[in-house]
């Protein structure tokens, strides 16, 4: 019974796993079913979503298409109407050469029958200065060209006798005249002007009481020469020599600033960065208030009135500034005294002539840096604040960079020439001097054609004679400009170097 059952049990276990078997393949294949028509109901979705997608992107690139060949008809319609306006303007130029070359056409032909008319009256002309020629040479029993011979030679001989007297005697009269005149006023100038030798150089010396004031202006590890120097623009050395002080600086007026800040310190014994900065501020203050009232009390003693303050500004710093040893102010003053005596000696208005000269070097003491030459500079200056166009001209021309234009120019050259070249003016090395003289002449005779060089006027100027069967007239130009340039490169002077070509022919001959 137990077997049984048991045999009946597996069986029913069986059926029921076949039957279970059957139901789950059925339900898997109905599933399978239904997942592959979704998958193909998706599918086609994706399909028609790409199409419009393509669809959509093949519409764009059409627009876009559209429009890029649009925009180009545009651009041909635009170029086609400037092609045409250009073919239009051509064709208005061509009726307007055409109308042009008619006119010309017809000048021409008007220009052809004057020509013609005049020729024939030339030649009707040409007739009658025949028939008189032939009346006047029966009379006269003379062809006309021996007639014509006579006469000339006649009036030629006559008129070189006469135009040679004359210019023997006016140049006789004129030399005489011209040189003792000249020589008359400009040693009376020299004579009624009394100088002074000043002498300029780039160290100042300032003297103290003691050595042990040497390190309190040295200061704890040098900062309080450093905060001087610094503050001065100035080089401060401080050696071994007794009681003294070197200030070391190429500017005149920083060395005057330092020089006084040194001591006003010195006198107050507090000596430190800050008292240092103060004590300098208020010195410069001092300095540029002692420079307004110099150049206002130059002004006073010259007689010069009416100058802008900016200009006595200028005049006054030049007392700070040399040339060679000469002070700039010294020399403006004698220069104005040399011009004032000058020109009362000619007639002219001595008191304009003292305000060019004090004037004429202003553009040295600039405020601030020019590539101008400093008579060009100075004249600038001098326009920039109202100065009559004669004393501009004056300043700007005393060293020949622009033409002179006034009798002022002249004169202020002169005297600037006079009172830098007498003797003590300024202070040079013999040898040095000689040898910058020599090599001016050298430079020069080192050109082909050169037949003499001469130094002259202290170095200022060069005379160069050339021969007149080496060189003509064209490349003298040539020559002076290269040695010029020349003397530019390789030379170190004061001022400017004036080069003067001489060529000049000679005929000699001998009465016996």
């Amino acid at each position: 019974m137990n077997t049984l059952t048991l045999i009946t049990a597996i069986g029913a276990l069986i059926l029921g796993a076949v039957i279970g078997f059957g139901l789950f393949k059925y339900v898997l294949t109905s599933m399978f079913k239904n997942k592959m028509e979704e998958a193909e109901k998706e599918a086609e979705v994706i399909k028609e979503k790409k199409l419009l997608e393509v669809k959509e992107k093949f519409l764009n690139k059409k627009a876009e298409l559209e429009k890029e060949v649009q925009q180009r008809n545009q651009h041909i319609v635009q170029t086609e109407n400037k092609l045409k306006q250009r073919e239009l303007g051509i064709n208005q130029r061509q009726e307007e050469l055409g109308r042009r070359k008619q006119e010309l056409d017809s000048m021409q032909g008007r220009l052809k029958t004057q020509e013609q008319l005049l020729a024939r009256k030339e030649e009707d002309l040409d007739k009658m200065q025949q028939r008189e020629i032939e009346k006047l040479e029966e009379l006269s029993g003379l062809s006309a060209s021996e007639a014509k011979e006579r006469l000339v030679e006649g009036l030629k001989a006559e008129a070189q006798t006469h135009a040679q007297s004359y210019i023997n005697e006016i140049m006789d009269e004129a030399k005489l005249t011209a040189n003792k005149e000249a020589k008359r006023i400009v040693i009376q100038t020299i004579q009624r002007v009394a100088t002074e030798t000043a002498i300029e150089n780039s160290v100042t010396v300032f003297h103290i009481d003691n050595d042990d004031v040497k390190g309190r202006i040295i200061g704890r590890e040098g900062r309080n020469i450093r905060a001087l120097e610094a503050a001065t623009g100035v080089e401060i050395v401080v050696d071994d020599t007794p009681e003294a002080i070197v200030i070391s600086a190429f500017d005149p007026v920083r060395r005057e600033i330092c020089r006084l800040a040194l001591h006003h310190l010195i006198s107050d014994g507090r000596i430190h960065p800050a008292r240092i900065e103060e004590v300098v501020a208020k010195v410069s203050k001092q300095v540029e208030e002692e420079v307004i009232e110099t150049g206002k009390r130059t002004a006073i003693d010259l007689g010069i009135h009416g100058l802008h303050p900016e200009l006595i500004r200028i005049v006054g710093k030049m007392k700070y500034r040399s040339s060679y040893g000469q002070n700039l102010l010294q020399h403006a003053r004698e220069t104005a005294n040399l011009c004032g005596i000058m020109a009362a000696e000619l007639g002219l208005n001595p008191k304009k002539a003292k305000r060019a000269g004090l004037l004429h070097d202003i553009g040295k003491v600039p405020d601030e840096e020019s590539e101008l030459p400093h008579a060009l500079y100075g004249a600038k200056l001098a326009e920039k604040f109202k100065e009559k166009p004669d004393v501009v001209n004056a300043i700007g021309a005393h060293h020949d960079e622009i033409e002179m234009t006034s009798l002022l120019a002249p004169i202020v050259q002169v005297c600037d020439a006079i009172s830098g070249a007498r003797p003590g003016a300024r202070r040079e090395i013999v040898e040095a001097y000689i040898k910058r003289l020599n090599d001016l002449e050298n430079i020069a005779m080192s050109y082909p054609g050169v037949v003499k060089t001469y130094a002259i006027q202290a170095g200022r100027e060069l005379r160069v004679i050339v021969g007149a069967d080496k060189i003509d007239d064209k490349e003298i130009d040539n020559l002076s400009n290269n040695i010029a340039t020349r003397i530019q490169n390789e030379m170190t002077y004061p001022g400017q170097v004036k080069i003067t070509v001489i060529r000049e022919t000679r005929s000699v001959s001998y009465a016996k």
